[in-house]
This record gives C-alpha cells, sequence and structure tokens, in this order.
C-alpha cells in the first residue's frame, strides 16, 4: 500500500434583525464568532457554532451556508449538500449569497460523484450570473468528471483567461491529472512559469509548479528563496521536494521547521511521519500521526488517516490495519484505493485468524515454536506487499 503525500465571512447583526427574529445579543455573537472561526479555520467549533445560530433563527440561510462549508472543510460532504440546500430554500436569500451557495454545492456534489447535480447547478450559476473564473473552473471540473473533454477544455481555457495565476494553473492541473491527463494540464504549469517571480509566495508558488513537474532541482531553488522571505508554506514543500530527492534528513529538518511555525502543523506532522516511515521507524510515524490527526482538517486529515493505515500494515498488524480502514471508508466511501486495501486486509486477518486455529490445535506449549511460526508468518506477509 503506497503512502500519501500530502496532497473561503463576517456579518454585523442588526436592531431590526433582533425585533424580527428576537435574537439576543447573545446569539448575535455566536453567529459572528462562528464566522470567525471559519475564517481561521477552526471549523469544528464554527460547525457548532452555525448550528447554535440556526437553531436560535440567527441569520438562518447564512449559519446554513456557513455549516455546509465547515462541513465541506472536514470531509463531510453529504452533510454539506444538506445544508446548502436547506440554505437555498431559506427566507431573505440575496442573489450574490445564492450564487456563493449554489458554487459550494455544485463543488459538493461533485465530491461525492453527483456529477448531474453539479451540472445542473452549473446550469443555474451561468442562466443567472456573469461568468467568472471561478464558475468557468466549476464548469470545466464537471464536464470533465462526465468526460466531456471539449466542453472542459473550453472551460478550463476561460478560467485561466480570466484568472492566469498560479494557484489556477495548479488548479486546472490537479483536475486533469486526477483523470490521468496530465499531459493536458503541464502546459497550464508551464503558462505559469512564463513569468518572474515578485514576492516570497510567487517562489513559494512557483516551487509548488516546478514539483509537480517533478523539476526539484528549480523547486528547491524557488522554495529556498521563499524561505528567505519568510515564507512558512515553503518549509513544508521544501521537504517534499528533499524526500523526492532522497534526503530525508534535510526533509525532517523542514518539517520539523513547519510545526514550531505553522498555525497548523498537520502538513509537518504529516512530512515527519513519511520520514519515519522511510527510517523503518514505525512507532515514531504513528505517534506523528497522531499528533497531525488532533490537528489537520479536510484533505490533509484524509492523508492522515491513510497514511494510518500502511503503516499498520508495514507493522504487519493487519487487525488493526483493517479497523483503520474500515473506520477511513466511513469517513470517505468514494475511495477506491482503501476499498480495495480492505478487501486485501480481510484476507489477511482471515488468513491469519485461520493459522491460529491449527496452531492452536497442532503446536505444543513451547514459546520457541510459537515465536519461530509468528516470524515465519510476519516474513511472508512482508514479502506478499
Amino acid at each position: 500500500m503506497k503512502i500519501r503525500k500530502t496532497g473561503l465571512l463576517l456579518a454585523a447583526g442588526c436592531l431590526s434583525l433582533m425585533l424580527l427574529t428576537g435574537c439576543s445579543p447573545e446569539d448575535t455573537k455566536n453567529y459572528k464568532q462562528a464566522a470567525f472561526d471559519l475564517e481561521q479555520g477552526n471549523y469544528e467549533i464554527a460547525l457548532e457554532e452555525y448550528e447554535t445560530a440556526i437553531a436560535a433563527g440567527v441569520k438562518v440561510a447564512q449559519s446554513y451556508r456557513g455549516a455546509g462549508v465547515a462541513q465541506m472543510k472536514l470531509g463531510n460532504y453529504e452533510d454539506a449538500i444538506t445544508n446548502f440546500t436547506n440554505a437555498l430554500n431559506s427566507d431573505k436569500v440575496g442573489k450574490n449569497l445564492k450564487k456563493d451557495i449554489l458554487s459550494y454545492r455544485a463543488a459538493a456534489y461533485l465530491k461525492t460523484k453527483a456529477y448531474e447535480e453539479a451540472l445542473a447547478d452549473c446550469q443555474a450559476l451561468a442562466e443567472s450570473y456573469d461568468m467568472n473564473a471561478d464558475i468557468y473552473f466549476l464548469t470545466g471540473e464537471t464536464a470533465l468528471a462526465m468526460d466531456s473533454y471539449e466542453e472542459a477544455a473550453s472551460n478550463f481555457e476561460q478560467a485561466y483567461g480570466e484568472d492566469a495565476t498560479y494557484d489556477r494553473a495548479i488548479q486546472i492541473y490537479g483536475a486533469y491529472l486526477d483523470k490521468d491527463m496530465e499531459a493536458d494540464g503541464t502546459r497550464y504549469l508551464e503558462a505559469a512559469l512564463s513569468g518572474t517571480a515578485k514576492n516570497a509566495q510567487d517562489h513559494c508558488d512557483r516551487g509548488r509548479v516546478y514539483y509537480y513537474m517533478d523539476d526539484y532541482d528549480n523547486a528547491a531553488d524557488e522554495l529556498k528563496q521563499a524561505i528567505d522571505g519568510n515564507n512558512t508554506e515553503a518549509l513544508a514543500l521544501l521537504g517534499m521536494v528533499y524526500m523526492e530527492q532522497g534526503d530525508s534528513e534535510n526533509a525532517r529538518t523542514m518539517f520539523q521547521q513547519y510545526v514550531s511555525q505553522a498555525d497548523n502543523g498537520a502538513k509537518g506532522f504529516n512530512g515527519l511521519a513519511l520520514c519515519d516511515i522511510e527510517a523503518g521507524d514505525y512507532d515514531s510515524a504513528l505517534s506523528n500521526i497522531s499528533s497531525g490527526i488532533h490537528v489537520a482538517e479536510g484533505e490533509e486529515l484524509q492523508s492522515l488517516l491513510f497514511n494510518e493505515i500502511a503503516v499498520y500494515e508495514k507493522k504487519l498488524d493487519f487487525q488493526t490495519a483493517l479497523q483503520k480502514a474500515k473506520e477511513y471508508l466511513d469517513l470517505y466511501p468514494e475511495d477506491k484505493t482503501v476499498k480495495k486495501e480492505l478487501a486485501f486486509l480481510n484476507t489477511r486477518v482471515s488468513s491469519t485468524d485461520s493459522a491460529s486455529a491449527e496452531s492452536a490445535d497442532t503446536t505444543s506449549d513451547s514459546g520457541v515454536a510459537e515465536a519461530t511460526d509468528d516470524t515465519t508468518e510476519a516474513d511472508n506477509a512482508e514479502s506478499a506487499q
């Protein structure tokens, strides 16, 4: 099993709102705090606060929207869709708010592979609003998922034409990469590199682009300049570059610096776990994964949970790996890789259980014999991976 590397509202309350809804100052304060926590990335806390706001009738559409965004960030896409739909069905949904919610819901539908529903939201956006780079990209991503390649290409070109940034190029590249069409996406990365870096963030973005293009020397050069400009994100990226170059020692240094400097060190803990796995120190890897899980959200959480399964496999603890895979699929049921891994782990656990039963019937009380049998089984399992 391969290790996975590491893969946006403040609103003021008013007297009229309080008079109409009977909201207390405390309810309004809670709503504002939810918006703040969402912006700060405290998604679980923000979700609880938005749910409290909904129950109190405070800015219901906006609160449903906020809860949906929090659920998206937590990877709970079905729940996000429910919240976005409730928001759209609420009273007093302004035109701009509706546009925002439709965009989020389309993205959530995409995550659940509900492509027809995603397309319907994209069409609603195109019919009611002026197209912009975000809508073009969302429509292109939906078309690509539905194998409508020409329509996808046209929308991606429109998106990049209106927003020729490093982030947009990487976004389009990622969409194509997910469909095993890397060459179609690479030309956007090349286009992004045609400009020059103006600041540390530019150097970081260029380093990321070079990383995706497997040009690790140029990636390292750009990321070092970003770090010299106090760009924290570049530390984690440079760590990944060093890992690709087989320099786990310098990679570990970068990840440790990221953990100590970043507001959320999840990426750094994940990177440290990768270094531990490379060194065969699986207990340390699990410790770093555990530390990362406590602070991770969204895709980084998914990556950590995935790697946790892989580490237990490498420890030959198939029973725990199986349990972790089941828990993972409860959160991410569409992950085909882990579905396959679950089938493998089921056979491993069944095989181990059968071997244990036979051993109980045929072996003596000799601890040495049992240890020898265990060692042989472990060796066989290691060679099978």
